[in-house]
Formats: structure tokens, sequence, C-alpha cells
């Protein structure tokens, strides 16, 4: 089995071809490492490699990890549904959200930061192609929704996350990408500052990144297939 530091090199290597094709500095792009389902000890080793940011889908085994791992200057990103019995301890516990898609979830999150831990950088989910099992705004409620979370205070709205239907052809996944950067630009537009982009996993991340991605989440071509919880 490759060693994860190997994998990060992979990922890497394809990153910065990536980022050079677009014609883009490479440290215009951040690498989220997906770690849910991940034991502690193999996100030590991708610490130790170098990675910093890891994404985490479920509360309580993100809280394990956090506790296991408190001796590390980890960014950590929320990037799973959230339950509403849940804001407050994603709010105290993570540095980044990913997954807002209700105003009600936002404000929840604004009202239970601890005051001392700064404004909790947030992403809008965007359900882009209208996929009834998908989590997300749709693009005609986003407008409204990222006005209103721009407002909040203790948040800090950064931009967009969003997953497009599982396709293989590089040109449709450009195209699902290119929405998103449009919405984005468009809420721009309306004076919000932002500069994020939360799109791209390991089997599209070029064409995110040549449609503008800020960040892209990876974890099977790092940790290798998803382990049972």
């Amino acid at each position: 089995m490759h060693m994860i530091a190997d994998k990060l090199m992979q990922v890497e290597a394809r990153l910065q071809q990536a980022s050079h094709s677009a014609h883009r500095p490479r440290d215009a792009i951040a690498l989220l490492a997906v770690s849910k389902t991940q034991p502690p000890a193999r996100l030590r080793e991708a610490y130790s490699a170098g990675q910093r940011r890891f994404g985490e889908n479920y509360l309580q085994e993100a809280q394990d990890k956090q506790q296991a791992l408190a001796d590390l200057a980890i960014e950590w990103h929320f990037i799973g549904p959230i339950q509403s019995n849940k804001t407050q301890a994603i709010a105290q516990a993570f540095d980044w959200v990913h997954s807002v898609d209700r105003l009600k979830i936002a404000r929840r999150l604004s009202e239970q930061r601890p005051p001392e831990a700064g404004p909790l950088n947030i992403c809008l989910q965007v359900n882009i192609d209208g996929e009834a099992t998908k989590s997300g705004a749709s693009p005609e409620a986003l407008p409204a929704l990222a006005l209103a979370v721009a407002e909040l205070p203790n948040l800090r709205l950064r931009g967009l996350m969003a997953i497009p239907a599982p396709c293989t052809d590089p040109e449709a996944q450009r195209q699902a990408f290119a929405r998103v950067r449009a919405l984005k630009d468009a809420l721009q537009a309306q004076g919000l500052a932002l500069d994020t982009l939360s799109m791209g996993m390991s089997g599209d991340l070029e064409a995110a990144i040549a449609e503008g991605a800020t960040l892209v989440r990876v974890g099977t071509d790092i940790f290798g297939p998803r382990m049972a919880r």
C-alpha cells in the first residue's frame, strides 16, 4: 500500500498540472483532505506530510478525532449535512462550514459561535443539478439566502460549495462547475465579497480548477477507499 505522503505528492502533481493548464497560480487553490471514516492515525500521517486542512462529514466522529489530534494545528472543515441539533457543536469546533443551505441553520451557527473564536467561515451549498437526493439551496433561492447570511454576526460568508452530479465527461464536468462560478460572479456583482469556490473532488478536480475552484476536496486519492464506519 502506498504511504499517504506518496498519495499527497501525486495529488499535488495533479494540482500543479491543472493550475498550469488553467493559467492560474498554484497557490490560488487549496487542498482539503476529506478524512471521513479515516482513523486519527491516518490524519496524523497526512499532517506529518504537510497537510493542514481536513474535512469531516460526521460530527461525533470529527469530535473524537479533534480530541485525539488536539496537539496538531489542524484547520477543521465541516462538509456534511447539518441537523439543527448539531449546530452548537459545529459552531464551536470548526473553522469552516461548507454545507449551509438554509437560513435557519446559518442563524443558529451565528448565535452559537463563541465570540472569542472569531467569525465562522461559511460556504453556501448549492444544488447545481437539482438532484432530489442531494442537499443544497436551489440556484433560484441562492441570492436571497446569500444576502441574508452575509448580514449575520459571527459568520463570514466566503463563497459557494457544490457537488455536481457524477460525470466522467470532462466537458460536461466543466459546464456544471461553470454554472457554480457564474452564481458566485452574480453574487459578487450584488456587492458580496466572496473569495471561495469549494468544488472538485478526486474524479473531477481538473475541470473544477479550470472553472475557478479555489478549494478542492480530495479523499479517495489521498486515503484510498472509504473505510466502513
